[in-house]
Order: structure tokens, then sequence, then C-alpha cells
């Protein structure tokens, strides 16, 4: 596959696994949680909570609860992230005010644990494609470089408090039933996203590996390492050329659109990501604006 190949095939797959995500998601709500009061955490369940207690649409919480994180969105991962978190939202608020689900099941164990399963799903797809369908992450990512805290606990922290007012204000067992689907939503999150943690190390060979260092550093704002290192095997067989590799490590909202800037640089760039559990230091809690 060519170069202009590659730069078209890759925001079409992107695009497809947004949609992907706002069908699930949208299945998730209207099939499952909507009907049987169910609620869910972060900015979905703050919506679904207030859309149950004042009768407002859901659809219009859902774009002006996430207004405020998009705008944060787009000044600390950048203004292609936050148009993509956006247009997402928007799908996803359009498919709740006109798509029609039927009701698939009165189990309310079922209604909890799938209900999750589907939102879960379209939150891990939106991710793929480079997109949020919850501005909560966005918040916890912001704060997390500003106290001395994880995104997890943040995250965990913002839903005790939605789950314990929708005890207060609901019923208990709404709200036992609503952190079921909230674990079930957590756990199908992180299958989809295949294990891929809060943070994520990507290691880079390429003859470009200036450039791309320059990259990270420059417009990323992130720390990177580079290994002098010989190629053993490659395309055209036993090589001994020298090349440098790049380590970097970044949030997971931020994998897509470094990848995409890297393959900017290098099409034929090798990039390696793993999982990172956790870090200290380096430049990922303070990064240094302009």
């Amino acid at each position: 596959m060519g170069q202009a190949a590659r730069q078209w095939v890759r925001p079409v797959l992107q695009a497809l696994l947004l949609a992907a995500g706002v069908f699930s998601a949208a299945l998730g709500l209207k099939g499952f949680l909507l009907p049987n009061g169910f609620i869910d955490g972060g900015v979905t369940g703050i919506s679904l909570l207030i859309s149950q207690l004042t009768g407002v649409s859901l659809s219009v919480l859902i774009i002006v609860i996430n207004i405020p994180f998009i705008v944060l969105g787009h000044y600390h991962l950048g203004r292609k992230f936050a148009l993509k978190t956006l247009g997402t939202i928007l799908a996803l608020s359009g498919a709740l005010l006109v798509v029609t689900f039927p009701v698939l099941t009165q189990d309310k164990l079922l209604i909890a644990v799938f209900g999750g399963f589907f939102l879960g799903a379209g939150i891990g797809l939106a991710m793929r494609g480079g997109g949020v369908l919850d501005g909560t992450e966005i918040l916890a990512l912001y704060l997390s470089r500003k106290l001395p805290v994880s995104i997890g606990d943040i995250v965990l922290i913002i839903n005790i408090i939605i789950f314990g007012v929708a005890a207060w204000l609901l019923s208990i067992e709404t709200a036992l039933y609503s952190i079921l689907a909230y674990l079930s939503a957590a756990k199908t999150v992180d299958f989809i996203l295949v294990g891929i943690e809060e943070y994520t190390g990507l290691t880079v060979i390429s003859f470009h590996s200036t450039e791309i260092r320059r990259m990270i550093t420059e417009q990323l704002h992130r720390g990177a390492t580079v290994y002098e290192c010989t190629q053993g095997y490659g395309s055209h067989g036993h090589q001994h050329l020298k090349v440098e590799a790049v380590f970097t490590v970044v949030t997971r909202l931020e994998v897509v659109g470094l990848t995409d800037e890297i393959h900017k640089i290098d099409p034929h760039a090798f990039v390696v990501t793993h999982s990172v559990s956790d870090m200290k230091g380096g430049l990922i809690k303070k990064r240094a604006l302009h």
C-alpha cells in the first residue's frame, strides 16, 4: 500500500470506529439503561441523573455538560482531538434523539450488565478512533497534572459522588444496579483497548528519529529518550545498519494523535506500544504550556 493510500485509509478507519462507538453507546443507553431508570458514571451518568429528575432531554444535557470538557481538551490535547470529540458527542446526541431501539429484556441484572457492556464498548471504540464520548477523562487528565493523584483515582472519586447522589435522590437499589452497569462498562473499555492503561510507552525505530524526537518534545511537550541500535533483519533480509530508537510515555488519549504525527514524518516507522502500569517524574504530570 502506497503512502497516498495510507493517508486516507487511517482517517476512514478512525471514522468507522467513532461511528461504531456512537451506535454501541446509543444501544446501551436506549436499549437497556434509559427504559429502566439506571445511570452510568461520568458525564453520561450526570446527564442521565439530571434528565430523570428534571425531564430535560438527555440529548441536550449530554452536549451542554460536555462542552466545558471539550474546551479543556482543546487547550490540553489539541484542536484535532477536540473536534473529533465534539463530532462524536453530537452524533451520540443525535442518535439518542432519532434512533429507536427495542427494549431487549426486563431482567434488571441483564440490563445492568449488558447496558454497561454496550456503553463501555462504545466508549472504547471511540477512544480507538481518537475521540471520547465522555468528558470525565479529559478533566481527570487535567487534574492529574495539577494534583498528586492518578487519573483512575480522580475518575473513581467523581463516580462515587455521582452514585452517592443517585442513591440519595433515586433509590439505593437503582444506585447499586447502576454501579454494576458502570463496572461492566469499565471492564469492557479495558477489553476494547486491549489492556492499554492510563499511560502508554511508545518505542519508535526510524531513520527520521531526529524529526520524530523534535515533534515529541516541541509539539507534544513530552520527554523522549533516544537509543542507538543496529538493525538485525529488515524487509531486505539481514542488515547491519545503525538506526536510532526514540522512546516516550504518553497518556492513552494521546496515542492516536502521536502515531498519526509519527507516520506523517515517516510512513515506514516501526512503532511498538506497550502498557505502563505506573510512572514517576518526567514530563507527564507537568507539561510545558506555550
